[in-house]
């Protein structure tokens, strides 16, 4: 399925008034991680409060020990700082990557903005070297503008 293909799902999902966010988001990540074959676990970080940290929201995949990362530790919490989409083709070539599992191979993250605020990010790991484009940033950019419409 392509992106163009799956932009309506995306949005259904989002649009049901009568499901709780936690569970439209994790809808969402299913979602992606059923239709888009190099995506092996699709979750949400969340800024916890005020705290310099991310908490682990929605998520499908393996379960993750990284259930809380300071910002600037890793690829989530560099992006939590910069504010900028983050690709990395191999995980193995970056000095401050946390591991989730020894099957990743790339990730890419991609800020959630609401109201011009950071409030979280969509992270995305893959067992596939180097399989983000452009096509993966624009379309998890526009997730995250649907994302946002419920905050």
């Amino acid at each position: 399925m392509t992106f163009e293909e799956l932009k309506p799902k995306v949005t259904d999902i989002l649009h049901h008034t009568d499901t709780l966010r936690d569970e439209k988001l994790l809808q969402l990540c299913h979602l992606l991680k059923e239709h888009i074959d190099h995506y092996d676990w699709v979750g949400f970080y969340f800024r916890n409060g005020e705290k310099e940290e991310l908490i682990l929201g929605p998520y499908a995949g393996e379960p993750t020990d990284h259930t809380v990362i300071p910002f600037g530790k890793g690829i989530c919490g560099q992006v939590a700082v910069s504010n900028q989409n983050f690709v990395v083709p191999d995980v193995s070539a970056q000095d401050n990557y946390i591991a989730c599992s020894i099957s990743v191979k790339s990730e890419i993250v991609v800020p959630l903005f609401v109201n011009g605020e950071t409030i979280g990010q969509i992270d995305i790991d893959s067992g596939v070297l180097d399989p983000f484009t452009d096509l993966d940033e624009r379309f998890l950019e526009f997730v995250n503008q649907e994302v946002a419409k419920l905050f």
